[in-house]
């Protein structure tokens, strides 16, 4: 558990744990700016004595008067003694911003039996009768108080620790379907339920493109304006055809528009991006695929999800309408349908399609991201799992957003089904690693 709120939690987010007990969860988080509060003033008392350092004090969850407002806020285990379970959650409004998460576990009730077997052999710590509350009551309780459930999942199969079986059974065989609902304790990600945004904001419109010289000025034409100013910035990719050229005289024709053009450095749409995205002025970051095969026409439909806060991640995806002749070569769609339900167990959010070109954040969201690059390090060749891993470990809102994916027109694909299917497959080791089997 300890693993999983430090995996869940940013090193420099703020904290506050309620019913925080005796501390010992707080005091193994790495964040700095942390605080507990617990109803028993004994406990507090204990917690103070047992780690003097940190801030403890006593409060009610069902009656909170804190001023301040956290990051993060964990309640772990304390849902079955709550008298009012949705008043409780109605208070943690007083305690969250827009972009707060709220940590949740609680034990699996068919571990009852159990439980009380072992307070009865003195193995675990007498309690009374706990509410009885399934994950869907959970999600049923926030949604009633105006939250939403980001992503959830099972730990600890094995409560009793015996050198390396309760590493087997709590950091792999617990992460399987069906195995994992046999879990000890389950948990869920939150946060507050997103309300509108009343900006403006000026939008970056990102564009690889390598050997795409035939679809740069349609791209152009077919852009629609968002926000209070749009850019459009091409980042060409050492190309054999003369897409610099015609990415340059597109600029020139439509002087009206903002239109920027960069050759990027190393190769690779990732580091194409990560370069677009370096250069952009706007406060919106597009992802747009030079290719046409999706309708320039849509990025209004992304922008517009993201300003409606139905995510803080809007992925494309391309497998929801029937795909028009030859947009998809059969192997290819089979490979992205099998990683769709691979990344979507990996990530516990569902994601549908992980290599859709059009993605969709705002910056600050991307800076967190890029800030905690260091985590997963610099190994993606895409760029589409940079962002996703990043908005997985952030609890960023991953939503999917269908579009009509179209056949190329012009030029042919850069991309290569065996040797990226290859590189796919090291996508997903690498996340079972990084994010799944912790």
């Amino acid at each position: 558990m300890e693993k999983l709120f430090n995996f869940l939690v940013p090193e420099n987010s703020s904290v506050l744990e309620i019913g925080c007990g005796t501390g010992d969860i707080l005091s193994r988080l790495r964040s700095e700016n942390k605080k507990g509060i617990d109803i028993s003033p004994k406990m507090i008392a204990m917690a103070k004595n047992k780690y003097p350092g940190l801030n403890f004090d006593t409060g009610d969850a069902e009656n909170l008067s804190l001023n301040e407002k956290y990051d993060y806020i964990i309640l772990s285990g304390i849902v079955g003694s709550l008298l009012d379970i949705q008043k409780t959650f109605q208070e943690l409004h007083k305690v969250s911003h827009s972009k707060s998460r709220i940590i949740i576990t609680y034990y699996n009730y068919l571990w009852e039996p159990i439980l009380k077997l072992a307070e009865k052999l003195h193995l675990k710590m007498p309690q009374p009768w706990q509410n009885w509350v399934s994950s869907s009551d959970l999600e049923n309780f926030f949604y009633l108080s105006s939250f939403e459930v980001i992503k959830k999942g099972n730990r600890l199969l094995l409560p009793k620790y015996i050198p390396v079986i309760s590493t087997i059974f709590n950091r792999y065989l617990a992460k399987f379907p069906i195995i994992k609902e046999l879990c000890l304790t389950y948990y869920m990600v939150v946060r507050p339920y997103p309300k509108p945004s009343d900006l403006e904001p000026v939008v970056s419109i990102i564009v690889p493109a390598r050997n795409e010289a035939g679809n740069l000025e349609p791209l152009v034409q077919r852009t629609p304006s968002l926000g209070s100013h749009t850019e459009i910035i091409f980042i060409e990719g050492h190309s054999k055809d003369n897409t610099l050229e015609e990415a340059q005289r597109v600029k020139k024709k439509y002087s009206d528009k903002d239109i920027k053009v960069f050759v990027q450095d190393g190769v690779g749409k990732g580091d194409a991006v990560r370069k677009g995205f370096d250069a952009a002025k706007g406060d919106v970051l597009i992802i747009l695929d030079a290719d046409l095969s999706v309708f320039p026409e849509d990025t209004s439909k992304f922008y517009e999800a993201l300003m409606r806060g139905r995510g803080e991640l809007i992925n494309g995806c391309r497998l929801v309408y029937p795909l028009e002749k030859e947009s998809m070569r059969f192997l290819n769609l089979f490979g992205n349908k099998f990683f769709s339900m691979m990344y979507s167990w990996l990530l516990d959010q569902k994601v549908k399609d992980t290599l859709c070109g059009t993605k969709v954040l705002w910056k600050k969201d991307y800076q967190k991201i890029k800030a905690g690059r260091k985590f997963f390090g610099d190994f993606d060749p895409f760029g589409d799992f940079d962002l996703l891993f990043g908005a997985a470990k952030l609890n960023f809102k991953i939503i999917d957003l269908p579009i009509r994916y179209q056949p190329r027109t012009y030029g042919s694909t850069n991309i290569s089904r065996f040797r990226h299917g290859w590189l796919l497959l090291e996508m997903c080791f690498f996340a079972m690693r990084k994010i799944k089997f912790i």
